[in-house]
């Protein structure tokens, strides 16, 4: 287990920022910043990260937490993987007490599975730099496509031997575990025999966006061989094949950097580019392209150049993953090659420079290249030329931006010579349809009653209201509780201290606010102010949820625009005192109307004279605070 002070020294480095970063493109927002949700597929930036108190919250998922807990939300690490990846980051050495002798036997099966990767990527790159046969055949091969040293070590391309069990039987010399073997699909069994599934391969292997290698591709380099050129992993608790992209870890930073990801088809695709000095590109790995693997993309930028192998059967079946992005609204170009040639030839013919000019010059918007390779196929015949406009319309459906779908509109017609009103009719003919596939619920047969609205009024309860305001006050304690304001008598005090003062006639109904209050009052008593990374850290995961929901602000006044128009509004920390009275006076107000509400159901069930008068002098109490309560916030209550 990693010591307490190592996992403190962590803790103590981590930056949030910079660990999203290295996830998702943010932006400045105010003192925050903003993105597109890494967990959910969206137009308008919800995710938001908060530098100065460590958090990041997600409002259209509702997670959130520190640095840890998004490592273990975004890429499914464990608590401990995530500790040695920022260790990693950060070059923190990792320090851990005396493990157990069992301990190696008992670690969890996921970080069992991920050594055992680890170890079988490191045995094909021995077997490619230090066998006979891996120098011979594979290292040859690579350098035959071209590939550098430096290009092959950054890939961490190996050499599977030509042999039933070379694997198998290195990695039972180094203890690993043949069920592990066989879970990660480095070995398979048949029968009562088992077998390297890689055997006489060179092997590509597949890193996640941490860096940890979770599967493998492998190519046959014998011309004989029967089955297919190239065998994948199989799917695993590690890996799922259409939610992750081949050089996605070496290229998220450049992606990044360029605001721009190239997307191509194959493993030698992306290791050619990257030779040639393109490395902010990726591969759908030989299948079609996935919402998931679409999803990845837009965590780094919005923005897709896709490259075609040149013929023309493969330009069309990659429509489909044009489409596809445009509905995730991502903006799209392509670049057409010649025919017969795909990225990695090309890139070799003309060199790296040449080959970076050359998509710079011929990448196009998707409707220039879309209405090219479709009216060319259309020739002069009138049916055909139709269909392929159809086509065409088809993708400017699709994008989700209402603007951008009219500029297409006004490109497309520019280009096929047809008018923009034919052509916005279309569109909204397609839109139109879309909107009632997704709308129209399956009709079932129901009894005549049920088509009668049912009558209800929504009415929001006495508890919720209490509820909202309980949260409000909470929040006021939970950022801003070691802050000084002017104490009640002499001096300054922390807002803890304050709130303590100003709510101890209160007790708060909501379970988890009134634990986050004792957890102050407890630390109070030892003379420490609860801070934010003490709840993150608390063992209560509603307490670690509450204390990132009440941290976090979805909306921030934008600076600029105050500067532009010359209007400041007083921050809530600006008026601290103020601001913490006001909220626990506003709580103390609805738990008084709840009180009043609830005697005057007193009165009403009261069947003596004695009842009656008893709870008539309550009602006048705490009417008379209702009041006194209510001219304070300069409210306004009808008798």
């Amino acid at each position: 287990m990693i010591k307490s002070q190592t996992i403190e020294e962590i803790k103590s480095r981590m930056d949030i920022y910079e660990v999203v970063s290295d996830f998702v493109a943010l932006k400045k927002s105010g003192s925050s910043y903003k993105a597109l949700s890494p967990f959910t597929n969206e137009k308008t930036p919800s995710f938001m990260v908060s530098p100065a108190k460590g958090i990041f919250k997600c409002f259209s998922t509702g997670k959130g937490g520190d640095s840890i807990s998004f490592l273990m939300e975004v890429d499914g690490l464990s608590y401990i993987e995530a500790l040695k990846y920022l260790a990693q980051k950060y070059a923190i050495t990792i320090e851990e007490d005396e493990a157990d002798p069992n301990y190696l036997a008992e670690q969890s099966i996921r970080e069992s599975l991920f050594i055992t990767l680890n170890f079988a990527k490191d045995h094909f790159v021995e077997n490619l730099w230090n066998t006979n046969e891996g120098k011979s055949i594979g290292l040859s091969y690579f350098k035959e496509r071209g590939f550098s040293e430096e290009t092959i070590k950054r890939f961490d391309l190996g050499y599977s031997l030509d042999q039933w069990q070379g694997l198998i039987d290195a990695a039972k010399k180094a203890g690993h575990k043949d069920e592990f073997l066989e879970q990660t699909g480095l070995k398979i069994v048949k029968e009562d025999k088992s077998y390297d599934r890689f055997r006489g391969r060179v092997v590509f292997p597949i890193h996640n966006i941490t860096g940890k290698v979770i599967a493998f591709g492998a190519r046959t380099l014998k011309s004989n061989e029967k089955g297919p050129k190239y065998i994948n992993s199989p799917e695993t608790e590690l890996y799922t094949k259409s939610k992750i992209l081949y050089g996605i870890f070496q290229a998220k930073n450049e992606i990044r950097n360029q605001e721009n990801c190239y997307l191509v088809e194959g493993y030698t695709d992306v290791v050619s580019l990257s030779q040639a000095g393109i490395t902010n590109v990726v591969a759908s790995s030989g299948t079609s392209l996935t919402d998931d693997q679409i999803k990845l993309i837009q965590r780094y930028t919005k923005n897709v150049t896709v490259l075609f192998d040149g013929d023309k059967a493969g330009i069309k079946a990659s429509m489909r993953g044009i489409d596809m992005m445009l509905t995730g609204g991502l903006n799209v170009k392509a670049v057409p090659f010649p025919e017969g040639e795909d990225p990695d030839s090309y890139s070799k013919q003309l060199g790296g420079a040449a080959f970076k000019e050359y998509l710079d010059e011929n990448a196009q918007d998707f409707i220039a290249f879309k209405t090219g390779i479709f009216l060319k196929d259309g020739g002069d015949d009138p049916i055909k030329k139709a269909e392929s406009i159809r086509e065409i319309v088809q993708s400017i459906s699709l994008i989700p931006d209402p603007i951008q779908r009219t500029v297409y509109i006004q490109e497309c017609s520019r280009l096929i010579h047809v008018d923009e009103e034919t052509l916005i009719s279309e569109t909204n003919k397609l839109l139109l349809k879309s909107s009632k596939e997704k709308w129209e619920a399956p009709i079932h047969e129901v009894p005549p009653e049920a088509y009668e609205p049912e009558k209800t009024e929504t009415k929001i309860s006495r508890d919720d209201i209490i509820k909202v305001q309980e949260r409000e006050s909470i929040r006021m304690l939970i950022n801003y509780g070691s802050e000084l304001v002017e104490g009640i008598e002499e001096g300054e005090v922390s807002l803890a201290d304050y709130f303590m003062a100003e709510s101890e006639d209160i007790t708060f109904e909501t379970p988890i606010y009134n634990k986050i209050l004792e957890i102050f009052k407890e630390n109070l008593a030892k003379g420490q102010i609860s801070t934010i990374q003490q709840f993150l850290d608390h063992e209560d995961l509603a307490v670690k949820q509450a204390a990132v929901d009440l941290s976090t602000e979805r909306y921030e006044i934008s600076t600029n625009w105050s500067e532009k128009f010359q209007i400041h509004v007083a921050h809530e920390s600006q008026t601290l005192k103020n601001s913490t009275y006001t909220n626990i006076l506003r709580l103390k107000f609805r738990i008084i109307q709840k009180m009043i509400a609830e005697n005057m159901e007193n009165i009403k069930s009261a069947s003596e004279e004695e009842q009656i008068n008893k709870f008539l002098s309550i009602q006048g109490d705490l009417k008379s605070m209702e009041m006194t309560i209510a001219k304070t916030l300069g409210n306004v209550t009808v008798k």
